[in-house]
């Protein structure tokens, strides 16, 4: 197998500080590389959409939902993982967009839902089939095994970091 940057990166840590176990960079640096690259894909296949990130985050939370489509704000700050005045604010400006609505919450007087109407549901599942179009062609490259693998690997590495199902 060819050397990437990374194998350039591990060597040269080795030559200059013999010292030191570098080998979590081999895994741990490829993951923060491919992470970027895949930030940067991610953002390419929502520009086609009109997209921006954070919106599609807010979206797609709805969207995983199921019908009919609707979380409140303090569930979408879990699910985004970003703070509520941020949300305000991310909210405020999908409304705008016409994106979503917000509706009382038949439990909470005081409260609301924030709810996908058609308008954000058509552009979150145009979003999403880019993304995924995008993604399995970077997947290509590892069979069906290997993906599943690389899967249970990177759950297992990620699992003490996350709170529980989504």
């Amino acid at each position: 197998m060819a050397a990437d940057d990374v194998d350039r990166i591990v060597s040269a840590w080795r030559r200059e500080r013999p010292d030191l176990d570098v080998t979590p960079l081999e895994v741990l640096s490829r993951i923060s590389r491919l992470a970027r690259r895949l930030d940067l894909a991610r953002g390419r296949a929502f520009a086609g959409t009109g997209l921006e990130r954070w919106e599609f985050d807010v979206l797609s939370a709805l969207r995983r939902r199921g019908a009919p489509y609707e979380l409140s704000p303090g569930q979408l700050v879990t699910e985004t993982l970003v703070t509520s005045g941020t949300m305000t604010n991310r909210v405020d400006r999908l409304a705008a967009r016409g994106f979503v609505e917000r509706h009382p919450d038949p439990g909470d007087r005081r409260g609301v839902l924030v709810r996908l109407t058609d308008a954000g549901m058509a552009a979150v599942d145009t979003a999403l089939a880019e993304l995924l179009a995008d993604e399995r062609a970077l997947l290509a490259q590892l069979d069906d095994d290997e993906q599943a693998d690389l899967a249970e690997l990177l759950r297992r590495l990620l699992g003490p970091f996350e709170s529980g199902p989504a």
